[in-house]
């Protein structure tokens, strides 16, 4: 079988957790997890880093702190991975969708722009945008709409580890913004997020919140409601040694991404995602369009091959059926009919590779 993104732990991840267990320190206390923080927070240009159990949670975290909750909107583009529209969720405030550029597959800046001059209410108190497979879109338009509007930024990174727009790390525009390691991130510590600011007060109070709120361990007083929310020790131990990969992962996933678009351009009717400029993306996950997405994924399943369709949209998931969706001509939809993707490991080889290849141009 050839998986679609799997971790590859070849550095001192053993090493590391085993001292973890050796010295007992396997729980949300230990120096790991300020090492993990401190190195995704250099890494990506903030100032603070606040480890956290998932990216879902940070999310949840970071709207949380910037007071989001009842009657209030925060704008999301349609197509993201859940995680994006349930953190909304989570605060009982309403997400706003907003249809994709056909081309980046980013938030449709321009739909943006053009649904706050028209239908701007102070309700409206965040813009969400997600970094699609660790692509960018104009992040200087973006932060400048938000001052227009007196929004708040909130950086979903999850997939942007690794990733710039004009020399500048994304997850390092927002307010408050949020990088995932899921086992099938650029990086991985199995599950976990860290929130990422370079505000100091928020970062004070998102490493608070996420510890239950708590002033005092030795009486156990809480301050007010919080969250058990903190990444364990061990699996920061990994992240620490994850780190220590990162640029290597990084020159392997590029490296991925130019051979698929070398080997499959001009092939059917297959169109690549399309990276703008000043964008330096890390190549996450290698997706492509076809309006042969189902014979494809067939076809791969078929040679032990994992593929997987792109997400569902937003608007189309029961839950948010009734949430706002703008859009002109649903790019979203179009593009979850007809877009993969393809197996991306750092731990590929030119033959597993080769193989992906042709499988695919066999279909053609």
């Amino acid at each position: 079988m050839i998986p679609l993104s799997i971790p590859h732990l070849a550095g001192n991840e053993l090493k590391y957790v085993t001292d973890c267990i050796e010295t007992g320190w396997v729980s949300s206390a230990g120096s790991y997890v300020t090492k993990f923080e401190e190195m995704v927070a250099d890494f990506s240009g903030n100032t603070y880093g606040v480890a956290a159990v998932n990216g879902t949670s940070g999310l949840h975290l970071a709207m949380h702190m910037l007071g989001i909750g009842i009657g209030d909107h925060v704008i999301v583009p349609n197509i993201t991975f859940i995680a994006s529209a349930n953190a909304v969720a989570y605060t009982k405030a309403e997400p706003i969708f907003i249809d994709v550029n056909p081309d980046t597959w980013q938030l449709d800046l321009d739909l943006l722009e053009e649904y706050l001059y028209n239908n701007y209410v102070p309700s409206i108190k965040a813009i969400m945008p997600v970094h699609v497979l660790g692509n960018m879109c104009d992040m200087d338009r973006v932060m400048s709409i938000a001052r227009k509007f007196n929004l708040h930024v909130i950086e979903d990174s999850s997939e942007a580890l690794g990733t710039y727009y004009n020399n500048r790390h994304a997850g390092s525009w927002g307010d408050m913004n949020v990088f995932s390691f899921n086992g099938n991130k650029i990086i991985t510590t199995g599950g976990g997020g860290v929130i990422c600011t370079n505000n100091e007060a928020y970062a004070k109070r998102a490493k608070h919140l996420s510890t239950q709120s708590k002033v005092n361990p030795e009486t156990y007083f809480h301050d007010e409601i919080g969250f058990n929310y903190r990444l364990v020790n061990v699996l920061a131990a990994i992240g620490v040694a994850q780190m220590e990969q990162l640029p290597e992962f990084i020159k392997k996933k590029k490296a991925i991404d130019a051979y698929y678009r070398n080997e499959l351009k001009g092939v059917g009717d297959i169109k690549f995602q399309k990276v703008q400029n000043g964008v330096d993306p890390n190549c996450w996950l290698f997706t492509f369009y076809s309006e042969k997405q189902n014979e494809i994924l067939k076809t791969l399943k078929e040679h032990s091959i994992i593929a997987r369709p792109f997400w569902t949209p937003m608007n189309q998931l029961p839950m948010f059926q009734k949430s706002k969706y703008i859009t002109e001509y649903d790019h979203s939809k179009n593009i979850h009919k007809n877009c993969l993707s393809i197996p991306s490991s750092v731990n590929l080889s030119d033959k597993e590779l080769g193989k992906v290849v042709q499988v695919i141009k066999n279909v053609f």
